[in-house]
């Protein structure tokens, strides 16, 4: 098994601002010494993390050139690519909701989308098995002309469209597992039958008004949107369930060419922008999942496209799970904070309640 590791250090380069938390700074509100959580040091951290294990050295590192103007503008218009080039060049700015960027940014999102493009192409292409872009900024939010939630370019899209383009595959499935709603991408391939887009997201974390469990796509795409919306501290089990119960059927119901993650880490359970209970070991069993499901329906296909996630501390850990069980390697890195997030799990009672959320959205969506 040979997996492809894309990053490039100016991806880690890209900066947002006075911001604090998720506020501009101004008013009442007081810069902070971190700014916006959208920093590079969660990406940096997971890379450094896989330096110091040597886990490095299981991966097959690579780069890649920035997403073409062409490919860019297979999801994006012009118009706003223009603006976020004008924007980019004159010392940079914010085009939609919380995705301030400075000088350079328009170069450093077509480079974070050139990092998940590359790494489709080269699981397409039969290079490698599988595949881990770390791609910064994130996409999954990014609609075709309006930006948010920290994403300018939606890193996915252009990738699937640049495979479309190329004749490589004609069937892809979308599974984010973001705290967020992935609503991006849902609205891109909304009324796309050859796309099916599967989120798991905190129920009305970000967006407030996307991610419902009724909304299933339209037109031809009917059914090939899958909405999974959680409640608040929902844990291990719970993400393992839907996982099982209805994500696997689901992709086994599609059958896609190949599958692509949008490989969020803020469903941990020390995240300062969501409300779950994940664990690393969450992440390697949901990547266990998938994977099984790529050697099943697509010949081992994975690419898996980094997200948000906003723990500087076990970020890094959690991406290490995901790589391990990727690539197959036995280097590992304990999950320093696993006992307490163990003991943090959901009482009996509330794992009750949400495998009972859990069976109304596998009615829903297996009728």
């Amino acid at each position: 098994m040979v997996t492809g590791f894309f990053s490039d250090e100016r991806c880690f380069w890209h900066g947002g601002g006075n911001y604090a938390l998720t506020l501009p700074v101004g008013g009442l509100v007081q810069p902070t010494m971190g700014g916006l959580p959208e920093n590079p040091e969660t990406k940096r951290r997971l890379k450094n993390l896989i330096e110091v294990t040597g886990l490095i050295r299981d991966l097959d590192q690579r780069g890649s050139d920035p997403a073409t103007d062409q490919e860019l503008a297979r999801v994006h218009p012009r118009a706003y690519l223009d603006a976020f080039r004008a924007a980019s060049d004159a010392g940079g700015g914010e085009l939609g909701l919380r995705t301030p960027f400075g000088r350079g940014g328009y170069e450093i999102a077509a480079l974070s989308a050139g990092l998940t493009v590359a790494a489709l192409r080269s699981v397409l292409a039969g290079d490698l098995q599988n595949a881990y872009a770390l791609s910064r900024p994130p996409g999954h939010h990014a609609l075709p002309d309006w930006p948010n939630g920290f994403c300018l370019i939606n890193n996915i899209a252009v990738a699937i469209e640049a495979a479309r383009a190329e004749g490589r595959a004609t069937r892809f499935a979308v599974v984010d597992w973001d705290v967020h709603h992935g609503n991006g991408t849902e609205a891109i391939y909304y009324a796309d039958p050859d796309v099916l887009t599967i989120s798991i997201h905190q129920e009305h974390n970000y967006p407030l008004d996307t991610g419902d469990a009724a909304d299933r796509g339209e037109g031809a795409g009917l059914g090939a949107n899958i909405n999974l919306p959680l409640p608040p501290g929902a844990g291990h089990l719970a993400y393992l369930t839907v996982f099982e119960e209805v994500v696997i059927p689901a992709l086994h119901r599609f059958r896609p060419d190949v599958i692509l993650v949008a490989c969020g880490f803020d469903a941990s359970g020390v995240d300062p922008l969501g409300r779950m209970l994940a664990t690393a070991e969450t992440f390697r069993q949901m990547t266990r999942m998938v994977m099984g499901a790529a050697r099943d329906l697509c010949g081992g296909r994975l690419v898996l496209s980094h997200e948000g996630g906003y723990s500087e501390v076990h970020v890094p850990f959690c991406g290490h799970a995901v790589l391990e069980e990727l690539s197959g390697s036995k280097i590992s890195a304990p999950d320093p904070l696993a006992a307490t997030l163990l003991q943090r799990q959901p009482a009996a009672r509330a794992d009750a309640f949400h495998l009972d959320w859990i069976r109304e959205l596998v009615a829903l969506h297996s009728a």
